[in-house]
């Protein structure tokens, strides 16, 4: 896949998108702090699963996703519907951290905002392949909830992984501007939510920020790919880390006969933090995943198919390896402190 060289205009515009949404953001959470507003939005009580000790209200989305929403609206226009979709599980989600709400409602919702994206804009694939890519989607919106439970994980993630996708869609051979924006706008209110949720935390996300991001992980993923940007493989190895350790944390948890969906403590982000290595190097280290696996995934786009699967066979060893370093430290520190 030949590629173009990204102008320095086009650069300078990008960046200026994302500073806007990185200040408005900010802007919007640092007043729900100050007038003690997040405080009566939706709280997260610690419990015996949490890694968090105090208190700490769960407003992320409430900075992200107006920011978000309004900007892709206004430069992004292509992308309504990805927009539309994730405030209104947005508002969903919101209900469900205030009231709670049923799983067969949430999902749901979740599953009509994905079939709604599908059906609007078709892949030229076979049904078969529209059916497996609409579970995976589906799936992507739940699994970025899960990740939300370490200081400045799921800000960071948002961030270097739709920055990832703003990069890739500027210089592919095929470039998508609007794709490119809209992804750098994400970014950026991810960057300035982060300022509130690197350790230690004063917000984290809740379901009304983690869900809506989930989706237009996807969405924005499946939109590149769709329209001939990058290859199906290219979203998944952006958000590589946050997909894996969900994922297998999944798939144990079911082969164990164990109620998934309860709150828990084994995934492998949960697991660095209690085997000493603490919230900010934590989230350090997945930045360092992110990052080594988004530019393997933007010098992959270059290669020929069969390397390009080759590169991503390779990561995923990687990351296996990686999570079993992290099995093992964990086994060896957690008995000895007490912890569970």
């Amino acid at each position: 896949m030949p590629f173009a060289s990204l102008s320095a205009h086009h650069a300078v515009q990008l960046l200026l998108w994302g500073a806007l949404a990185f200040c408005a953001c900010a802007a919007i959470l640092w007043a729900l702090l100050k007038t003690g507003l997040a405080w009566r939005l939706a709280i997260d009580i610690p419990n015996d699963r949490s890694l968090h000790t105090r208190p700490t209200p769960r407003v992320g989305g409430w900075g992200i996703v107006p920011v978000a929403v309004v900007l892709i609206g206004l430069v992004a226009p292509a992308l309504w519907l990805p927009a539309l979709a994730a405030a209104l599980l947005a508002a969903l989600s919101q209900i469900d951290d205030r009231r709670g709400l049923p799983a067969r409602v949430r999902f749901g919702g979740h599953a009509a905002a994905v079939a709604a994206l599908i059906i609007v804009y078709p892949a030229d694939v076979p049904g078969w392949a529209l059916a497996v890519m609409a579970v995976l989607l589906v799936w992507l919106v739940n699994l970025y909830n899960f990740m939300d439970g370490s200081d400045g994980l799921a800000g960071g993630m948002a961030l270097f992984g739709f920055g990832g996708y703003a990069i890739a869609a500027s210089i592919s051979g095929r470039p998508d501007a609007a794709l490119a924006v809209a992804s750098v706008v994400v970014a950026g209110a991810a960057g300035g939510f982060l300022l509130f949720n690197f350790h230690p935390a004063r917000i984290f996300l809740g379901d009304a920020g983690s869900i809506p991001l989930g989706f237009l992980a996807g969405a924005l993923g499946y939109w590149g790919w769709r329209e001939g940007v990058w290859p199906v493989w290219f979203p998944a190895v952006s958000f590589a880390p946050f997909i894996g350790d969900a994922s297998v944390t999944l798939a144990k948890r079911l082969l164990r006969g164990e109620k998934f969906w309860e709150a828990h403590r084994e995934h492998y982000y949960q697991r660095l933090v209690q085997s000493g290595f603490g919230h900010a190097s934590t989230a350090r280290i997945w930045y360092l995943f992110m990052t080594a696996g988004i530019m393997l995934a933007l010098w992959a786009l270059d290669l020929s198919v069969p390397n390009q699967w080759l590169v991503v066979v390779a990561w995923a060893v990687v990351l296996v390896v990686a999570g079993l370093f992290i099995d093992r430290r964990w086994r060896r520190h957690v008995p000895r402190s007490g912890q569970s």
